[in-house]
């Protein structure tokens, strides 16, 4: 009989431990949030509330955990569940990852939750070691490191690839505008990216963004971070990063939209990393790049003869270009990048 007895009060005994494990990490988790969420001004003066989910939740939600994985980066996972009768978006961060870039990642994606070119967050869940945020579905998906879509390899029509564009502008104008200091992204790159089932894109991972701080124009870091392909030059050799490091990484994505080229790749024949933005094609001192020469096959085939279609697309070049040029005061400001993407998709009516 007493062996009976203990081996039932066993697992009684660890699930009590899980159970107070979770709680110390919920207050853990729960106060730094708080803190944070405190020290942080809403834009417009409202607030955005999101709810809170338990662990139990959040595991039943993921229970075909781990085939409904999407993504997968270094420091987190992306996978679909279903949560009060709702596909959703889980993010699960790493358990070694620094807590501060999953709580930045919660108060910004609340922040930005207002505007229609974010990922909405829904929520999220502080019970585990490291807090997971739960978003609106994205049934698209995300891109391919070529623009493409990751689920089929389908390639986008052009005037989806401006749209898009168009619309990421807008939403990294309001990240840099809509707050009482500029916030920076600092890793804008096409992983940041998800499609709705309308194609809308919605920019996401705020883990690693910044806040200028008042009577600043830039944050001086230790050393520079970012992918391969998408680093600004600039904040390479000062380790100042501003509103223009975003630029310079949108300018990168307009030119993987217009090539269906990726940022960086691995060069066998000459043993070297090769980079989108010093691709030789590119670097042209007299006269006008040849569109022809660089384009997408596929957007070439699409416009055809049109020259209205033409000079969209060199114009769009011609941004793109602008937004990575290696002294920073030669960029544009991103509300200037948005405008002139507006006009580039109205200079042909439809």
């Amino acid at each position: 009989m007493a062996s009976k007895a203990s081996f039932s009060i066993i697992p009684c005994v660890k699930r009590k431990e899980e159970k107070e494990e979770r709680k110390r990490s919920f207050l853990k988790n729960g106060s730094m949030l708080l803190k944070d969420l405190i020290a942080t001004c809403s834009c417009d003066g409202k607030s955005h509330p999101i709810r809170c989910y338990s662990a139990a939740e959040i595991i039943r939600a993921a229970n075909n955990y781990p085939s409904c994985i999407i993504d997968r980066s270094p420091f987190a996972e992306l996978y679909r569940g279903i949560l009060d009768d709702r596909t959703v978006i889980i993010k699960k961060y790493r358990d070694w990852v620094d807590t501060d870039r999953a709580i930045r990642d919660i108060i910004i994606s609340m922040q930005m939750s207002s505007h229609k070119n974010s990922l909405k967050l829904l929520g999220c869940c502080l019970e585990f070691e490291m807090p997971a945020l739960v978003f609106e579905n994205a049934g698209k998906g995300g891109l391919n490191f070529d623009g493409s879509l990751v689920a089929d390899n389908e390639l986008l029509p052009w005037k989806t690839r401006l749209r898009i564009a168009k619309q990421l502008a807008s939403a990294l104008t309001y990240l840099h505008t809509a707050f009482p200091r500029p916030i920076i992204h600092r890793r804008m790159t096409s992983h940041c990216i998800l499609l709705d089932d309308d194609y809308v894109p919605k920019l996401f991972d705020f883990s690693l963004s910044l806040t200028i701080p008042p009577d600043q124009l830039y944050v001086q870091e230790d050393f520079a971070t970012g992918r391969m392909g998408y680093l600004d030059p600039t904040y390479v050799k000062s380790c100042q990063i501003s509103e223009k490091t975003d630029v310079y990484c949108f300018g990168v994505i307009l030119l993987i939209f217009l090539m269906r080229r990726q940022a960086a790749y691995w060069n066998d024949a000459g043993n070297v990393w090769e980079y989108l933005t010093r691709d030789p094609k590119l670097n042209v001192s007299d006269g006008q790049i040849q569109i022809e020469i660089i384009a997408d096959p596929k957007i070439l085939e699409e416009v055809g003869g049109d020259e209205q279609a033409q000079q969209q697309l060199q114009d769009f070049l011609a941004l793109a270009l602008l937004c990575i040029q290696e002294e920073t005061e030669a960029r544009p400001d991103m509300i200037d990048v948005a405008k002139e993407l507006v006009r580039i998709d109205k200079s042909i009516l439809p």
